[in-house]
């Protein structure tokens, strides 16, 4: 059994390369059970929430794969100088069950996180957009740029975060790869111009006005993961075509769970999910100047496909 680093999942994957894998695996038949979620309770009283989700090949399949990610999500991290998300993923033969690798569990979701809301954006985005604007800038925030560069003619990409020091140190990290970028301070300003809006934030209080969002917008949510959480208010849902990238979205994390919940936004008006995109099943593209939202709570999908990518591309090397 191969332990996969940090380094060598980056070097086995790119953009758009795990995009297009992830498009191909929507339209696959692969088994998603639903995952676990188990709240665990801590002696010094922060909360902290244990993920499991597995997904396997369809049983028909030649080549067919077993994985499971196992996640923790300790809130309190933080004051330790720790992640406050941390996990391992699991790679086990869908033939047999042998166990074929470990893979660093944060750094898979980083790249299958980014690559998913790339390819949401490149079946809802306006084909010419060409402004960005990354709303937060955590670990996330440069693959999200890199995946939604790979996807779109992105020539003016504005970083936003509550603490301007770390948008900076985000346009610096770019730079670093040849990518240009520039850290600002006023959000409406920048969200009031911007073709896609991509936030990845704890915020728990909504940045995101739908009344600063223009026609043809894209926006791009993924941070809030629990129903106290929230980084776009309800206008921007009712202004939009929504897609959610699974159903899971509608009961579950911030942002359209939270609205529904509240009873300013109906569960009916969402559109579909990001596989009935990839299946053709419904148009990305919203009609007549209408706003696009894409509300990413995570799929065991895309863990699987993202690893298959990384194991595949080592054997080959």
């Amino acid at each position: 059994m191969r332990l996969f680093d940090n380094g060598e999942i980056d070097a086995a994957l790119t953009f758009p390369g795990l995009i297009d894998t992830l498009d191909d695996a929507f339209r696959s038949d692969a088994v998603l059970p639903p995952r676990s979620h188990y709240d665990v309770k801590r002696p010094d009283g922060d909360p902290a929430v244990l993920l499991i989700m597995p997904a396997w090949s369809a049983p028909s399949a030649e080549k067919a794969y077993i994985g499971t990610k196992i996640v923790s999500v300790f809130f309190g991290n933080g004051k330790r100088n720790l992640p406050g998300v941390m996990g391992a993923y699991l790679l086990m033969d869908g033939n047999t069950g042998q166990p074929l690798a470990v893979m660093d569990g944060n750094r898979l979701t980083l790249w299958r996180t980014a690559a998913a809301s790339a390819l949401a954006a490149r079946y809802m985005a306006s084909p010419d957009a060409s402004r960005m604007l990354m709303v937060g800038a955590g670990s996330l925030a440069p693959f999200l740029v890199k995946a939604h560069r790979a996807v779109r003619p992105l020539t003016d990409i504005a970083i936003w975060a509550r603490r301007p020091e770390a948008a900076i140190a985000v346009v610096e990290e770019l730079a670093r790869d040849g990518i240009e970028a520039r850290a600002v301070t006023d959000l409406e300003a920048e969200a009031r111009t911007a073709d896609i809006i991509s936030c990845a934030t704890n915020a728990s209080e909504p940045l995101i006005q739908g009344k600063w969002l223009k026609r043809d917008a894209h926006l791009d949510l993924i941070g809030a993961f629990t129903m106290q959480m929230r980084e776009a208010d309800a206008e921007a849902l009712n202004r939009a075509r929504v897609i959610v990238d699974s159903r899971k979205a509608i009961d579950e994390g911030g942002d359209v769970a939270v609205a529904i919940a509240e009873g300013s936004y109906s569960a009916d008006r969402i559109a579909g999910t990001l596989a009935d995109l990839c299946h053709g099943r419904i148009a990305g593209a919203a009609e007549g100047g209408e706003i696009t939202l894409f509300k990413s709570v995570g799929a065991s999908l895309e863990d699987l496909a993202a690893a298959v990518a990384v194991w595949e591309a080592s054997a080959s090397a």
